[in-house]
Formats: structure tokens, C-alpha cells, sequence
């Protein structure tokens, strides 16, 4: 009796590359966290410019010296409005309608503070921590390299901005020294070039998960099943195929770890020794998150991102877990260690995210119940950076001429690792009436040790959906 053989799939072609934006060569905290908000006002102001010579009116441009400092100025052409600086603000007699550019700063009396950890040190009255730092004692400041303003009006919402948006307002100042908006002009979402539009090499598919917690995940058998599932052990011949069409797949962060443990001063023994059991555990962890990739990596490329709580420093750009973690893994060239952020080319497509900590700590400044973290991340492409509360209030490396975080390439997939559930949008934009809209397919990646659920996307048409390993 003649056996039939078996069926045999091959993956698609991968072509990958990492931008490397989010690199860092040298880490030296000499700069001054106040050039970051330089550096990126500098940046997006000629595009502010831009946005605004379309929604308010034709602008032409003069340069002005103020102090040995070169400054773009640019004025209506019908004298209607004019872009000024907060300098030329202070100096004006006259109280008419004008055009300021520069970045929102949202004083929060509920943020952390250096002041409440040194009393924290000092065994002092210490305030209880708190989830969110949002009130309704909120004031909304608009600064640019000299000045800063208070933000006044209906049009003004604090809750939907955060500190670092850079921004230009309609408006006019008050007697009492504020400025009253009108309206707001935000830089949006950058515009792709025409190049980037190659449909046909954009097969296959990518998977993104996140949030493993390999030292509270006790859902083994999910894992298991997720491992053979990639690797095409399991399934019938259409969820085969289906697998067998994943280019890549991309980890976002918190894989050792989803969460961490503080501890005050007391009980410094009681809390060494409790230093002492997490150590262990997450080697344990590391170990167990080796084995668990090595068969895959051996099948399909892996791009790891670290998270929050992982082995790595904190501070964002995250840069990748180091080789020596996972010695079985790193022996493969089908396994990339990458930043977090990150954004780099997979078969033509730009696939941009993070592991979620720009999007949770935009949600504790802002504190709006009903706005979800997927409506965030939408927010950000219009903010048009990844992170617009660092340094404020999520730590970040200085620079001092170019801020990382600037979107400067458009993403066709954008996501955000480590929430709660699963959410997707597709994003459209239209630049200008003449052009079609640009798409970018947004994803909520939800942890997996929570709902051990991953995510597939469909290169070529955007598409993406959840496919489920929970165990009933």
C-alpha cells in the first residue's frame, strides 16, 4: 500500500531591515534634558509652518536676529495673522489675533516628583502612589526656547494634550497675561514617499505578541501550543499553510517579567533577601524563555523587543537584551535582538511600535476613562512622535540636536505591545486632495499572559486579527 507523502510548505521570502533609529552609540546624561524640547521644537517647526500656511492662510518667510540667534519668522501675506515668538508676544502694545509655535507643557500637581522620593528616603509623611496625574487643577503652558504662556479658552482641552506635543494656536493675549486659543494646528501625520508603495513584494505575514511573563505565566500548556503552532506541529493543512506564511515575528517586551515589586525602606533584610528570590527567578525565567525561542528561531525569524520590567536599563530607547541572556538564540542569524522603540522594513513594509510604556504613561497624564490606549496611538501619529512625555514623565536618554523620537518615516503598521486587550484600526489620511490617503493599520498587541492571545497582520492588504491559545 502506497503512502501518500507529506505535504511540505516552505516560508515566504524575508527582507528585513532595522533602521537603526533608535541606536545609541554613547550614553552620556552631561546634556540637558531642556535641548530635547529644543531640539524637537526645531524640528517640527517647519512642518508646523507648513500645516498651518493650510489651514489658516499663505504665509511668506523673513528672518530676524535675536540675540546672534538666527529665527525664521513667517507672516500672512494679507497681514491677517502673524507668526511670532513669545519674545515678540511681550514686546506688542497691541492685543490682535496671532500665530505661537512651540511645545505644550501640562503642569500636574500629582507627578512624581524628586521632592517626594528624597521624603520617602527621609522615612517623612509620604503621599500614597497614585495610577494617574491627572486633576482638575491642571494648567495647559505653551513654550518656546526664551518664554512660556498660559493657555486659556473654550477650545483649550487639557486632558486631551500632554506635556512635549508640539504644536501651533490661533489666538490672542489677554491683559492678565494669558493667551486666549482659538484654534490649533498639530503636525500630523508625516507623509510617505512614493517609493515606499511597492504592493507586490509585500507577501506574507507577520506575528506580534507580547507580555509573555515568563515568571508569573503559569499557562504552560498555551505556550506549548503557541511554540507548535509557529513551528507547524500542530493544526490541519489550512492553519499550516497560515503559519507557513509568517515572514517574522516580533516580541514586544516584558517577556521575563510583566510587573515589579516595590518596597520602602523598612525591612531592608526582609526585602534583601526578597532581592535575592527575584534574582533566581528571573534566571529561571531567561532560561526557560531560551528553550522556548531556540525551536522557533530555527523555523521562523524572531525580532525581540525588551519591555518595562525586563533585564535591560529602563530608560527608553530600550536598547536589545545582550546575547550572553540567551546563548542558544543568539547563535542564529534568524534572531535579531532590536530597541524599543522600534521601526525597521519587513518585505517592503515599515512596521513601526513600542512595548507599551509611551502609551500607558500618556494615559496616566491624561486619565480620560472613556479614550482608549488605541485612540492614544493614533493621537501620537498626529503628534507625530513615539513618545511625547519623555523626559517629563517616562525617563529618557538627553540629546542635544536630534530627537529619536520624531517620526520621520510613516509606518503601514504601528503598534503598541503589553495592553489590555485586543483593538485595531485602520488610519487614513489624506495629505492633500490631489494625493490618495495614506493608510496605517493600527494594533493593541494584548499580554499574552493574560489573555494568550496573539496578533496575525497580513502584509499585503493591512489586514490583522487575533488568533487565541486559551485554554478553556
Amino acid at each position: 500500500m502506497e503512502v501518500d507523502p507529506p505535504l511540505v510548505y516552505r516560508r515566504k521570502s524575508f527582507e528585513f531591515q532595522d533602521f537603526g533609529k533608535f541606536k545609541i552609540v554613547s550614553r552620556d546624561f552631561k546634556t540637558q534634558y531642556c535641548n530635547t524640547y529644543i531640539a524637537r521644537l526645531a524640528a517640527l517647526r517647519k512642518h508646523l509652518i507648513q500645516k498651518a500656511k493650510l489651514k489658516w492662510g499663505e504665509f511668506t518667510e523673513i528672518t530676524v536676529v535675536y540675540k546672534f540667534q538666527v529665527i525664521f519668522l513667517t507672516y500672512v501675506i494679507s497681514a491677517q495673522h502673524e507668526i511670532i515668538t513669545l519674545v515678540e508676544l511681550s514686546e506688542r502694545n497691541e492685543s490682535k489675533n496671532c500665530i505661537l509655535i512651540g511645545t505644550l507643557y501640562k503642569h500636574q500637581e500629582l507627578k512624581p516628583s524628586i521632592l517626594r522620593e528624597l521624603s520617602e528616603e527621609l522615612q517623612l509623611v509620604t503621599q500614597p502612589a497614585r495610577t494617574n496625574y491627572a486633576s482638575s487643577k491642571d494648567i495647559l503652558y505653551l513654550e518656546d526656547e526664551v518664554l512660556r504662556i498660559k493657555l486659556v479658552g473654550n477650545h483649550v482641552n487639557v486632558k486631551d494634550v500632554v506635556t512635549g506635543v508640539i504644536c501651533a494656536v490661533l489666538g490672542r493675549e489677554l491683559e492678565n497675561g494669558a493667551f486666549s486659543v482659538i484654534d490649533w494646528c498639530l503636525p500630523g501625520c508625516c507623509p510617505k514617499p512614493s517609493t515606499c508603495n511597492q504592493l507586490p513584494s509585500r507577501k506574507g505575514k507577520i506575528l506580534i505578541m507580547s507580555g509573555l511573563d515568563l515568571v508569573n505565566n503559569t499557562e504552560s500548556l498555551s505556550l506549548s501550543l503557541l511554540s507548535e503552532w509557529i513551528t507547524g506541529m500542530i493544526g490541519c493543512k489550512g492553519n499550516q499553510e497560515e503559519v507557513a506564511s509568517i515572514v517574522c515575528i516580533i516580541i514586544a517586551g516584558n517577556i521575563i517579567r510583566g510587573s515589579v515589586e516595590t518596597h520602602n525602606h523598612k525591612g531592608y533584610f526582609e526585602n534583601k533577601t526578597y532581592e535575592e528570590s527575584v534574582f533566581k527567578k528571573t534566571a529561571m525565567a531567561t532560561h526557560k524563555l531560551d528553550n522556548f525561542l531556540c525551536p522557533i528561531v530555527q523555523n521562523c525569524p524572531v525580532i525581540l523587543m525588551p519591555g518595562e520590567f525586563d533585564p535591560t536599563c529602563h530608560t527608553i530607547p530600550q536598547q536589545p537584551l545582550h546575547p550572553c541572556i540567551l546563548p542558544q538564540c543568539a547563535r542564529f542569524k534568524s534572531f535579531y535582538g532590536a530597541t524599543n522603540p522600534w521601526i525597521g522594513s519587513i518585505n517592503s513594509c515599515i512596521v513601526a511600535g513600542s512595548s507599551g510604556q509611551p502609551i500607558t504613561d500618556i494615559m496616566k497624564v491624561a486619565d480620560i476613562a472613556n479614550v482608549s490606549p488605541l485612540t492614544w496611538l493614533e493621537r501620537t501619529l498626529d503628534w507625530q512622535h513615539y513618545a511625547p512625555t519623555g523626559p517629563d514623565t517616562i525617563p529618557t536618554y538627553p540629546c542635544d540636536e536630534v530627537d529619536p523620537f520624531i517620526m520621520t518615516e510613516c509606518p503601514d503598521v504601528y503598534f503598541a505591545g503589553n495592553m489590555d486587550k485586543y483593538d485595531t484600526k485602520l488610519f487614513t489620511e489624506h495629505i492633500s486632495t490631489a494625493e490618495e490617503g495614506q493608510m496605517v493599520r493600527l494594533i493593541c498587541v494584548p499580554k499574552f499572559s493574560k489573555t494568550q492571545t496573539v496578533v496575525l497582520v497580513d502584509l499585503e492588504n493591512l489586514k490583522s486579527w487575533p488568533v487565541s491559545f486559551a485554554i478553556d
